[in-house]
């Protein structure tokens, strides 16, 4: 049996005025996988991640997550947008975490915000996966005293911390140098061995081939090709993807 998928996305679309960002996405994610998203700049991988999480609102379409479907040309209910948001955790190119919040705090503090859990239960879970990623030194420090990378590593813990069934990540790297970046890459292969349902949108084509079990290709606002990593990386059958990987392999 095929596993379930707990992303569904058919037909998506979004545009600015006249300018299509998206046209025509449809994919699916199974429970379990991690899904590449790879492609040039302005292909439309970041707007398609920003519409699962309804941070922005497809134009046309509709997608499933787990249990809540979106449909674009119905009204979104708010309780569809709190269910949806419960089952996605988000890790942006930029940390967005509170600079006068100690690090500890920046990962307890939605916990009792959205899930209701207590300052002790917060910071205790806090602090489980402060040590997952490495930081378990670092809960007393603010954001301003850590390196990017670590920044980056806090994100992703305050993230998990909300339990969500799937993981999006936009460019997580992009704004690392490639050591800092490395760290980052490294929870990210842990996150994927122990079976965490990942959508990662990245320029990282070496994690693109050897972690992700299925490989998305965007140019032009669409998906031109998608399927097994090895099979693109070693034949793509379509043109803008050899010569997109031809300039990413071949710096």
């Amino acid at each position: 049996m095929e596993p379930h998928p707990v992303i569904d996305v058919q037909s998506l679309r979004k545009q600015y005025g006249e300018h299509v960002v998206l046209d025509d996405v449809t994919l699916q994610v199974a429970e379990g996988e991690v899904a590449a998203v790879i492609g040039p700049s302005g292909a439309g991988k970041s707007t398609m991640l920003r519409c699962l999480n309804l941070l922005e609102k497809p134009d046309g379409g509709r997608f499933r997550v787990q249990d809540t479907t979106i449909d674009a040309s119905a009204p979104i209910r708010p309780k569809d947008v709190k269910q949806l948001r419960r089952s996605l955790g988000m890790v942006f190119q930029s940390f967005n975490l509170f600079p006068h919040l100690t690090v500890l705090r920046n990962v307890a503090l939605p916990q009792e915000r959205v899930l209701g859990r207590s300052r002790a239960e917060a910071e205790a879970r806090g602090m489980e996966l402060l040590e997952r990623v490495g930081l378990a030194d670092k809960p007393a420090q603010y954001p301003s005293r850590c390196s990017g990378g670590q920044q980056q590593r806090i994100a992703i813990a305050r993230a998990l911390a909300l339990d969500p069934e799937v993981m999006l990540f936009d460019e997580p790297t992009s704004s690392l140098d490639p050591e800092l970046g490395l760290e980052v890459l490294a929870v990210m292969r842990e996150l994927a061995t122990e079976g965490m349902t990942m959508v990662v949108v990245t320029h990282e084509m070496q994690f693109a081939r050897d972690v992700s079990d299925h490989l998305i290709v965007m140019a032009h606002g669409g998906i031109i090709e998608q399927g097994k990593p090895e099979q693109i990386f070693s034949d793509p059958h379509h043109a803008r993807t050899r010569r997109f990987l031809r300039a990413v392999l071949d710096r």
